[in-house]
């Protein structure tokens, strides 16, 4: 092998994402305190003690905080060689619920019992499908516009694990299952004619998944007209619509919202964007939105100046991961899409959501190590030039 064929030397890694990791930080404590606003009084109602959300969530973020770091340091080319272990156990997991030893409430059984904690394998399998994602693309980077290559084994992984959830039933997480294969497909250069023809085929299932169901259609229809069926299917969703008018733009101040006073459900889960803007208003809402906008950025940036096709498109599937939730809830929250079901990231209470965001948070920051500045690449790309000879005249001068 001549020295001019032999592979570039592996970079060193450098500082993580000051900024994307204090943003990250500071959403996991937010989190807390918001959690515990949001139920004290349901969780006093239920369980006695005020406290009974606040405490688990306290341990979840303490958890969550050694996660973020621990996935910040792992060796990248690791993850990738467990990438096939992770999505089996994932789809297990799955299989475990849809075969009905899972554990129901709200109508639906999507909860494992591990011991003293319960786990949502759904939020495992999002993460699992997004490794398994990057892992594939990247190993078929040269084919991805091809349709038996690049484009069809991702759809059929992407419908297990939407039939799995949609056996629970989850619609939501089957819904973002499909969401975050199409837009990573899209971001590693699939054909667009596959990816529009494969949202064709997939919005009549989707109908007939929603039409069929009776719940998901009081769903739309308290989507569509929420303060004409307010004592019924629009009741969650106009009382977050109030909680947000009662903020105004300052808030009524944390701790004194009333919403969450057993008005509006899931308070402290699925809603919890709603007591954020009762208790901090509309400045409090941008803030939130504009954290959330700061940590998509920041990880497309690292995504952008990956070193490496892999970590890219890790660091890039992580990000919309985040990105697509936090979006998703807080429409829903808004009343701009049909209740859902999703969790805010980092925000809402739960454990399995919490630490699967941290571990994705963490991979963003691990990649964002290794990223190769402008200047850095302009550097490189000089040294590259071939230096032309001066020629030599007759005289014995250059030129």
């Amino acid at each position: 092998m001549s020295p001019s064929s032999k592979p570039p030397p592996p970079m060193e890694p450098g500082p993580i994402d000051v900024s994307l990791a204090a943003t990250l930080v500071g959403l996991i404590a937010f989190g807390v305190v918001m959690v515990y606003s949001a139920s004290a009084v349901y969780a006093d109602r239920m369980y006695g003690d005020g406290t009974h959300f606040l405490i688990r969530q306290t341990i979840f973020a303490a958890v969550a905080f050694v996660l973020l770091a621990a996935s910040s340091r792992i060796d990248i080319s690791l993850l990738r060689r467990s990438t096939y272990p992770i999505l089996l156990i994932a789809v297990v997991l799955m299989l475990a619920v849809a075969l009905g030893f899972g554990r129901s409430a709200g109508g639906a059984t999507r909860w494992l019992r591990i011991g003293p904690v319960n786990m949502q394998p759904a939020e495992l399998a999002k993460f699992a499908m997004i490794l398994w994602l990057v892992h594939s693309l990247a190993k078929k980077s040269h084919r991805v516009r091809s349709f038996s290559i690049g484009f069809l084994p991702h759809v059929i992984v992407m419908g297990l694990l939407m039939l799995l959830c949609l056996a629970q039933p989850d619609f939501g997480s089957a819904v973002m299952i499909a969401l975050l294969t199409f837009v990573v497909l899209f971001a590693a250069g699939a054909k667009a004619g596959y990816l529009l023809g494969g949202v064709l085929v997939a919005l009549p299932i989707g109908y007939a998944a929603i039409a069929s169901s009776p719940y998901r259609m009081r769903r739309i229809t308290a989507f569509l007209e929420p303060f004409e069926h307010r004592q019924g299917a629009g009741y969650q969703i106009t009382e977050s619509l109030l909680s947000f008018a009662s903020g105004g733009w300052a808030g009524v101040g944390l701790g004194d919202g009333r919403q969450k006073l057993l008005f509006l459900p899931e308070a402290h889960t699925d809603f919890v964007s709603a007591i954020v803007g009762e208790e901090f208003g509309f400045l409090g809402v941008a803030a939130l939105c504009l954290a959330f906008a700061w940590v998509v950025l920041r990880g497309l940036r690292a995504a952008w100046r990956s070193h490496d096709e892999y970590a890219g498109y890790l660091a890039a599937g992580m990000t919309l991961f985040i990105g697509l939730q936090a979006f998703t809830n807080l429409a829903v929250a808004l009343g701009l899409l049909p209740t859902k079901g999703l969790a805010l990231p980092f925000v809402s209470y739960g454990g399995s959501s919490l630490l699967v965001n941290a571990a994705a948070a963490g991979l963003i920051l691990n990649v964002s190590r290794f990223a190769v500045e402008p200047a850095e690449e302009a550097a490189k790309s000089v040294k590259r030039k071939k230096v032309k000879p001066r020629m030599r005249t007759a005289e014995g001068g250059t030129r």
